[in-house]
Order: structure tokens, then C-alpha cells, then sequence
């Protein structure tokens, strides 16, 4: 069993079609992604168009709920306002996250943690907090105590033992703030019925950068400069708007 993690698209079509373009040349077929398809980006359609043909799982992340309604901000509404009724249905009932047993462990996919899609897992969040991540949500359908946690939200890929537990962030592919380089994760999951192994490769790739500002500066879309900003230094720009703090 071989998948490949991918999230925080943010409407990135040009990083979106590298990463495809490498899925292929692997021969992975089996692609999960943990939000964040929308926001920020210039081509919302286009990206969303493309997890739905290429996705085999897909969770909502906070993004993709704040596009579908969840909030009002100018960079909510733009993107909002390009994408159909049935599109920003599909985001507002995206599940919140996914729990499959590999290698007789149970594996937990969510896009910003287990207590919701507004709040934040860090890498230096406290033990008991990132232990606390692992445990069963109901209320959100997480109902196993997870073995192994799967993340996204963060923008930085990470791998991290928790008290002899995986904690991973895949990193992100249109958006990534540890790099300019677009990321994503392939998970290889041991075939043996008795194995409990598994090995994870983070996959970095450049992409068509220069076309990527261009279609942003060409898409009236607000935020444009601090979001060019960020796919040229890997540095979060915060969104602001101008007069309101």
C-alpha cells in the first residue's frame, strides 16, 4: 500500500500540476488530500477541479470551510465568488477527517488536528496537547484511539515521536512556509499481515513559479502582493485588511 498525502493546494494550480506530474512519473495512484484546497491562490476551480478527478479521499480544512461560509473576509468572498453552488457545497460537506488501520495500526488523516479545523497542532505545542491528538473525538467522527496522526494546516513538514507515536505533518504543496519548494508525503504501509512497519518520504519540487505570480497579479484577487511574497520566500505574510487590525 502505497499513498501519497497531499495538502494545502490553496488554489496553486501551477504547484498542483508538478506534483501531479511527479504522482504520475511514481506511479501513485492513491492520493489522499487534508484540505485546504481553496484560499489564498488565484485558481480556485481549476485546483478544486483537480482533487475531485484525482483524489481518492479528500478532508476539509479550515479554508475550505471558511470559503463555503464558515467566515467573511475579503479573501473568503473572492474565491467564493468564482466557484459554483455546487462546488462550495462539496467543500462545506467535506468530511473532517479519515481513520484506516495499516499494518494492524490505526491511522488518523486530519488537516489541523483532532479538535478542530480551526485550531492549531505546533510543533511545539505542549506533550499533553499533542498526545491529546491521538485520543477519539466523536463529536467530529473520530472515534479510534489513533496509533499514528497524519496532519496538515501548518505549511511545514514534520515528523515527530509522541511518547512511541507518529505524529507527521505532510507539509504543503501551493503554500509551503519551511521552503519555496512545493511538498508532499508518500506513506509505504508494510504488506506482511504480521508487520506493523511502515516508511515515509518527503517529496520536494519545484514548479512553475513565474506563471503562477503571473496569474495571480492578472486575477484581481485581494492580497496578492503578501501572497507573492510568500510563494518567493517561504515566509508567512499575514493578511491584513489595510485600516482594520
Amino acid at each position: 500500500m502505497k499513498l501519497a498525502v497531499l495538502a494545502d493546494l490553496h488554489a496553486n494550480l501551477e504547484a498542483t500540476l508538478s506534483v501531479h506530474a511527479d504522482l504520475v512519473r511514481r506511479g501513485i495512484s492513491e492520493v489522499w488530500v487534508l484540505g485546504d484546497l481553496v484560499g489564498k491562490g488565484p485558481r480556485p476551480r481549476e485546483v478544486l477541479a483537480w482533487v475531485q478527478q484525482h483524489a481518492t479521499r479528500v478532508v476539509q480544512g479550515n479554508w475550505d470551510a471558511r470559503v463555503a461560509g464558515a467566515s467573511h473576509r475579503p479573501q473568503d468572498l473572492w474565491p467564493r465568488s468564482l466557484l459554483s453552488a455546487a462546488e462550495l457545497r462539496y467543500l462545506a460537506e467535506l468530511p473532517y477527517g479519515i481513520e484506516e488501520t495499516f499494518s494492524r495500526q490505526v491511522w488518523r488523516f486530519v488537516h489541523a488536528g483532532s479538535k478542530g479545523v480551526f485550531h492549531r497542532l505546533y510543533p511545539h505545542s505542549s506533550l499533553h496537547e499533542q498526545v491529546a491528538a491521538f485520543e477519539p473525538n466523536p463529536a467530529l467522527g473520530l472515534m479510534e484511539q489513533a496509533d499514528a496522526l497524519v496532519y496538515a494546516d501548518i505549511h511545514e513538514a514534520l515528523m515527530l515521536d509522541v511518547e512511541g507515536l507518529p505524529l507527521l505533518n505532510c507539509g504543503s504543496v501551493g503554500n509551503p512556509l519551511d521552503s519555496t519548494l512545493s511538498c508532499y508525503l508518500i506513506l509505504d504501509f508494510d504488506d506482511d499481515p504480521e508487520g506493523v512497519g511502515y516508511s515515509a518520504q518527503f517529496v520536494r519540487l519545484p514548479y512553475d513559479r513565474a506563471a503562477e505570480i503571473g496569474a495571480a497579479e492578472a486575477s484581481g484577487m485581494p492580497f496578492t502582493r503578501e501572497y507573492i511574497t510568500e510563494l518567493l520566500t517561504g515566509a508567512y505574510q499575514r493578511r491584513r485588511v489595510r485600516g482594520v487590525d
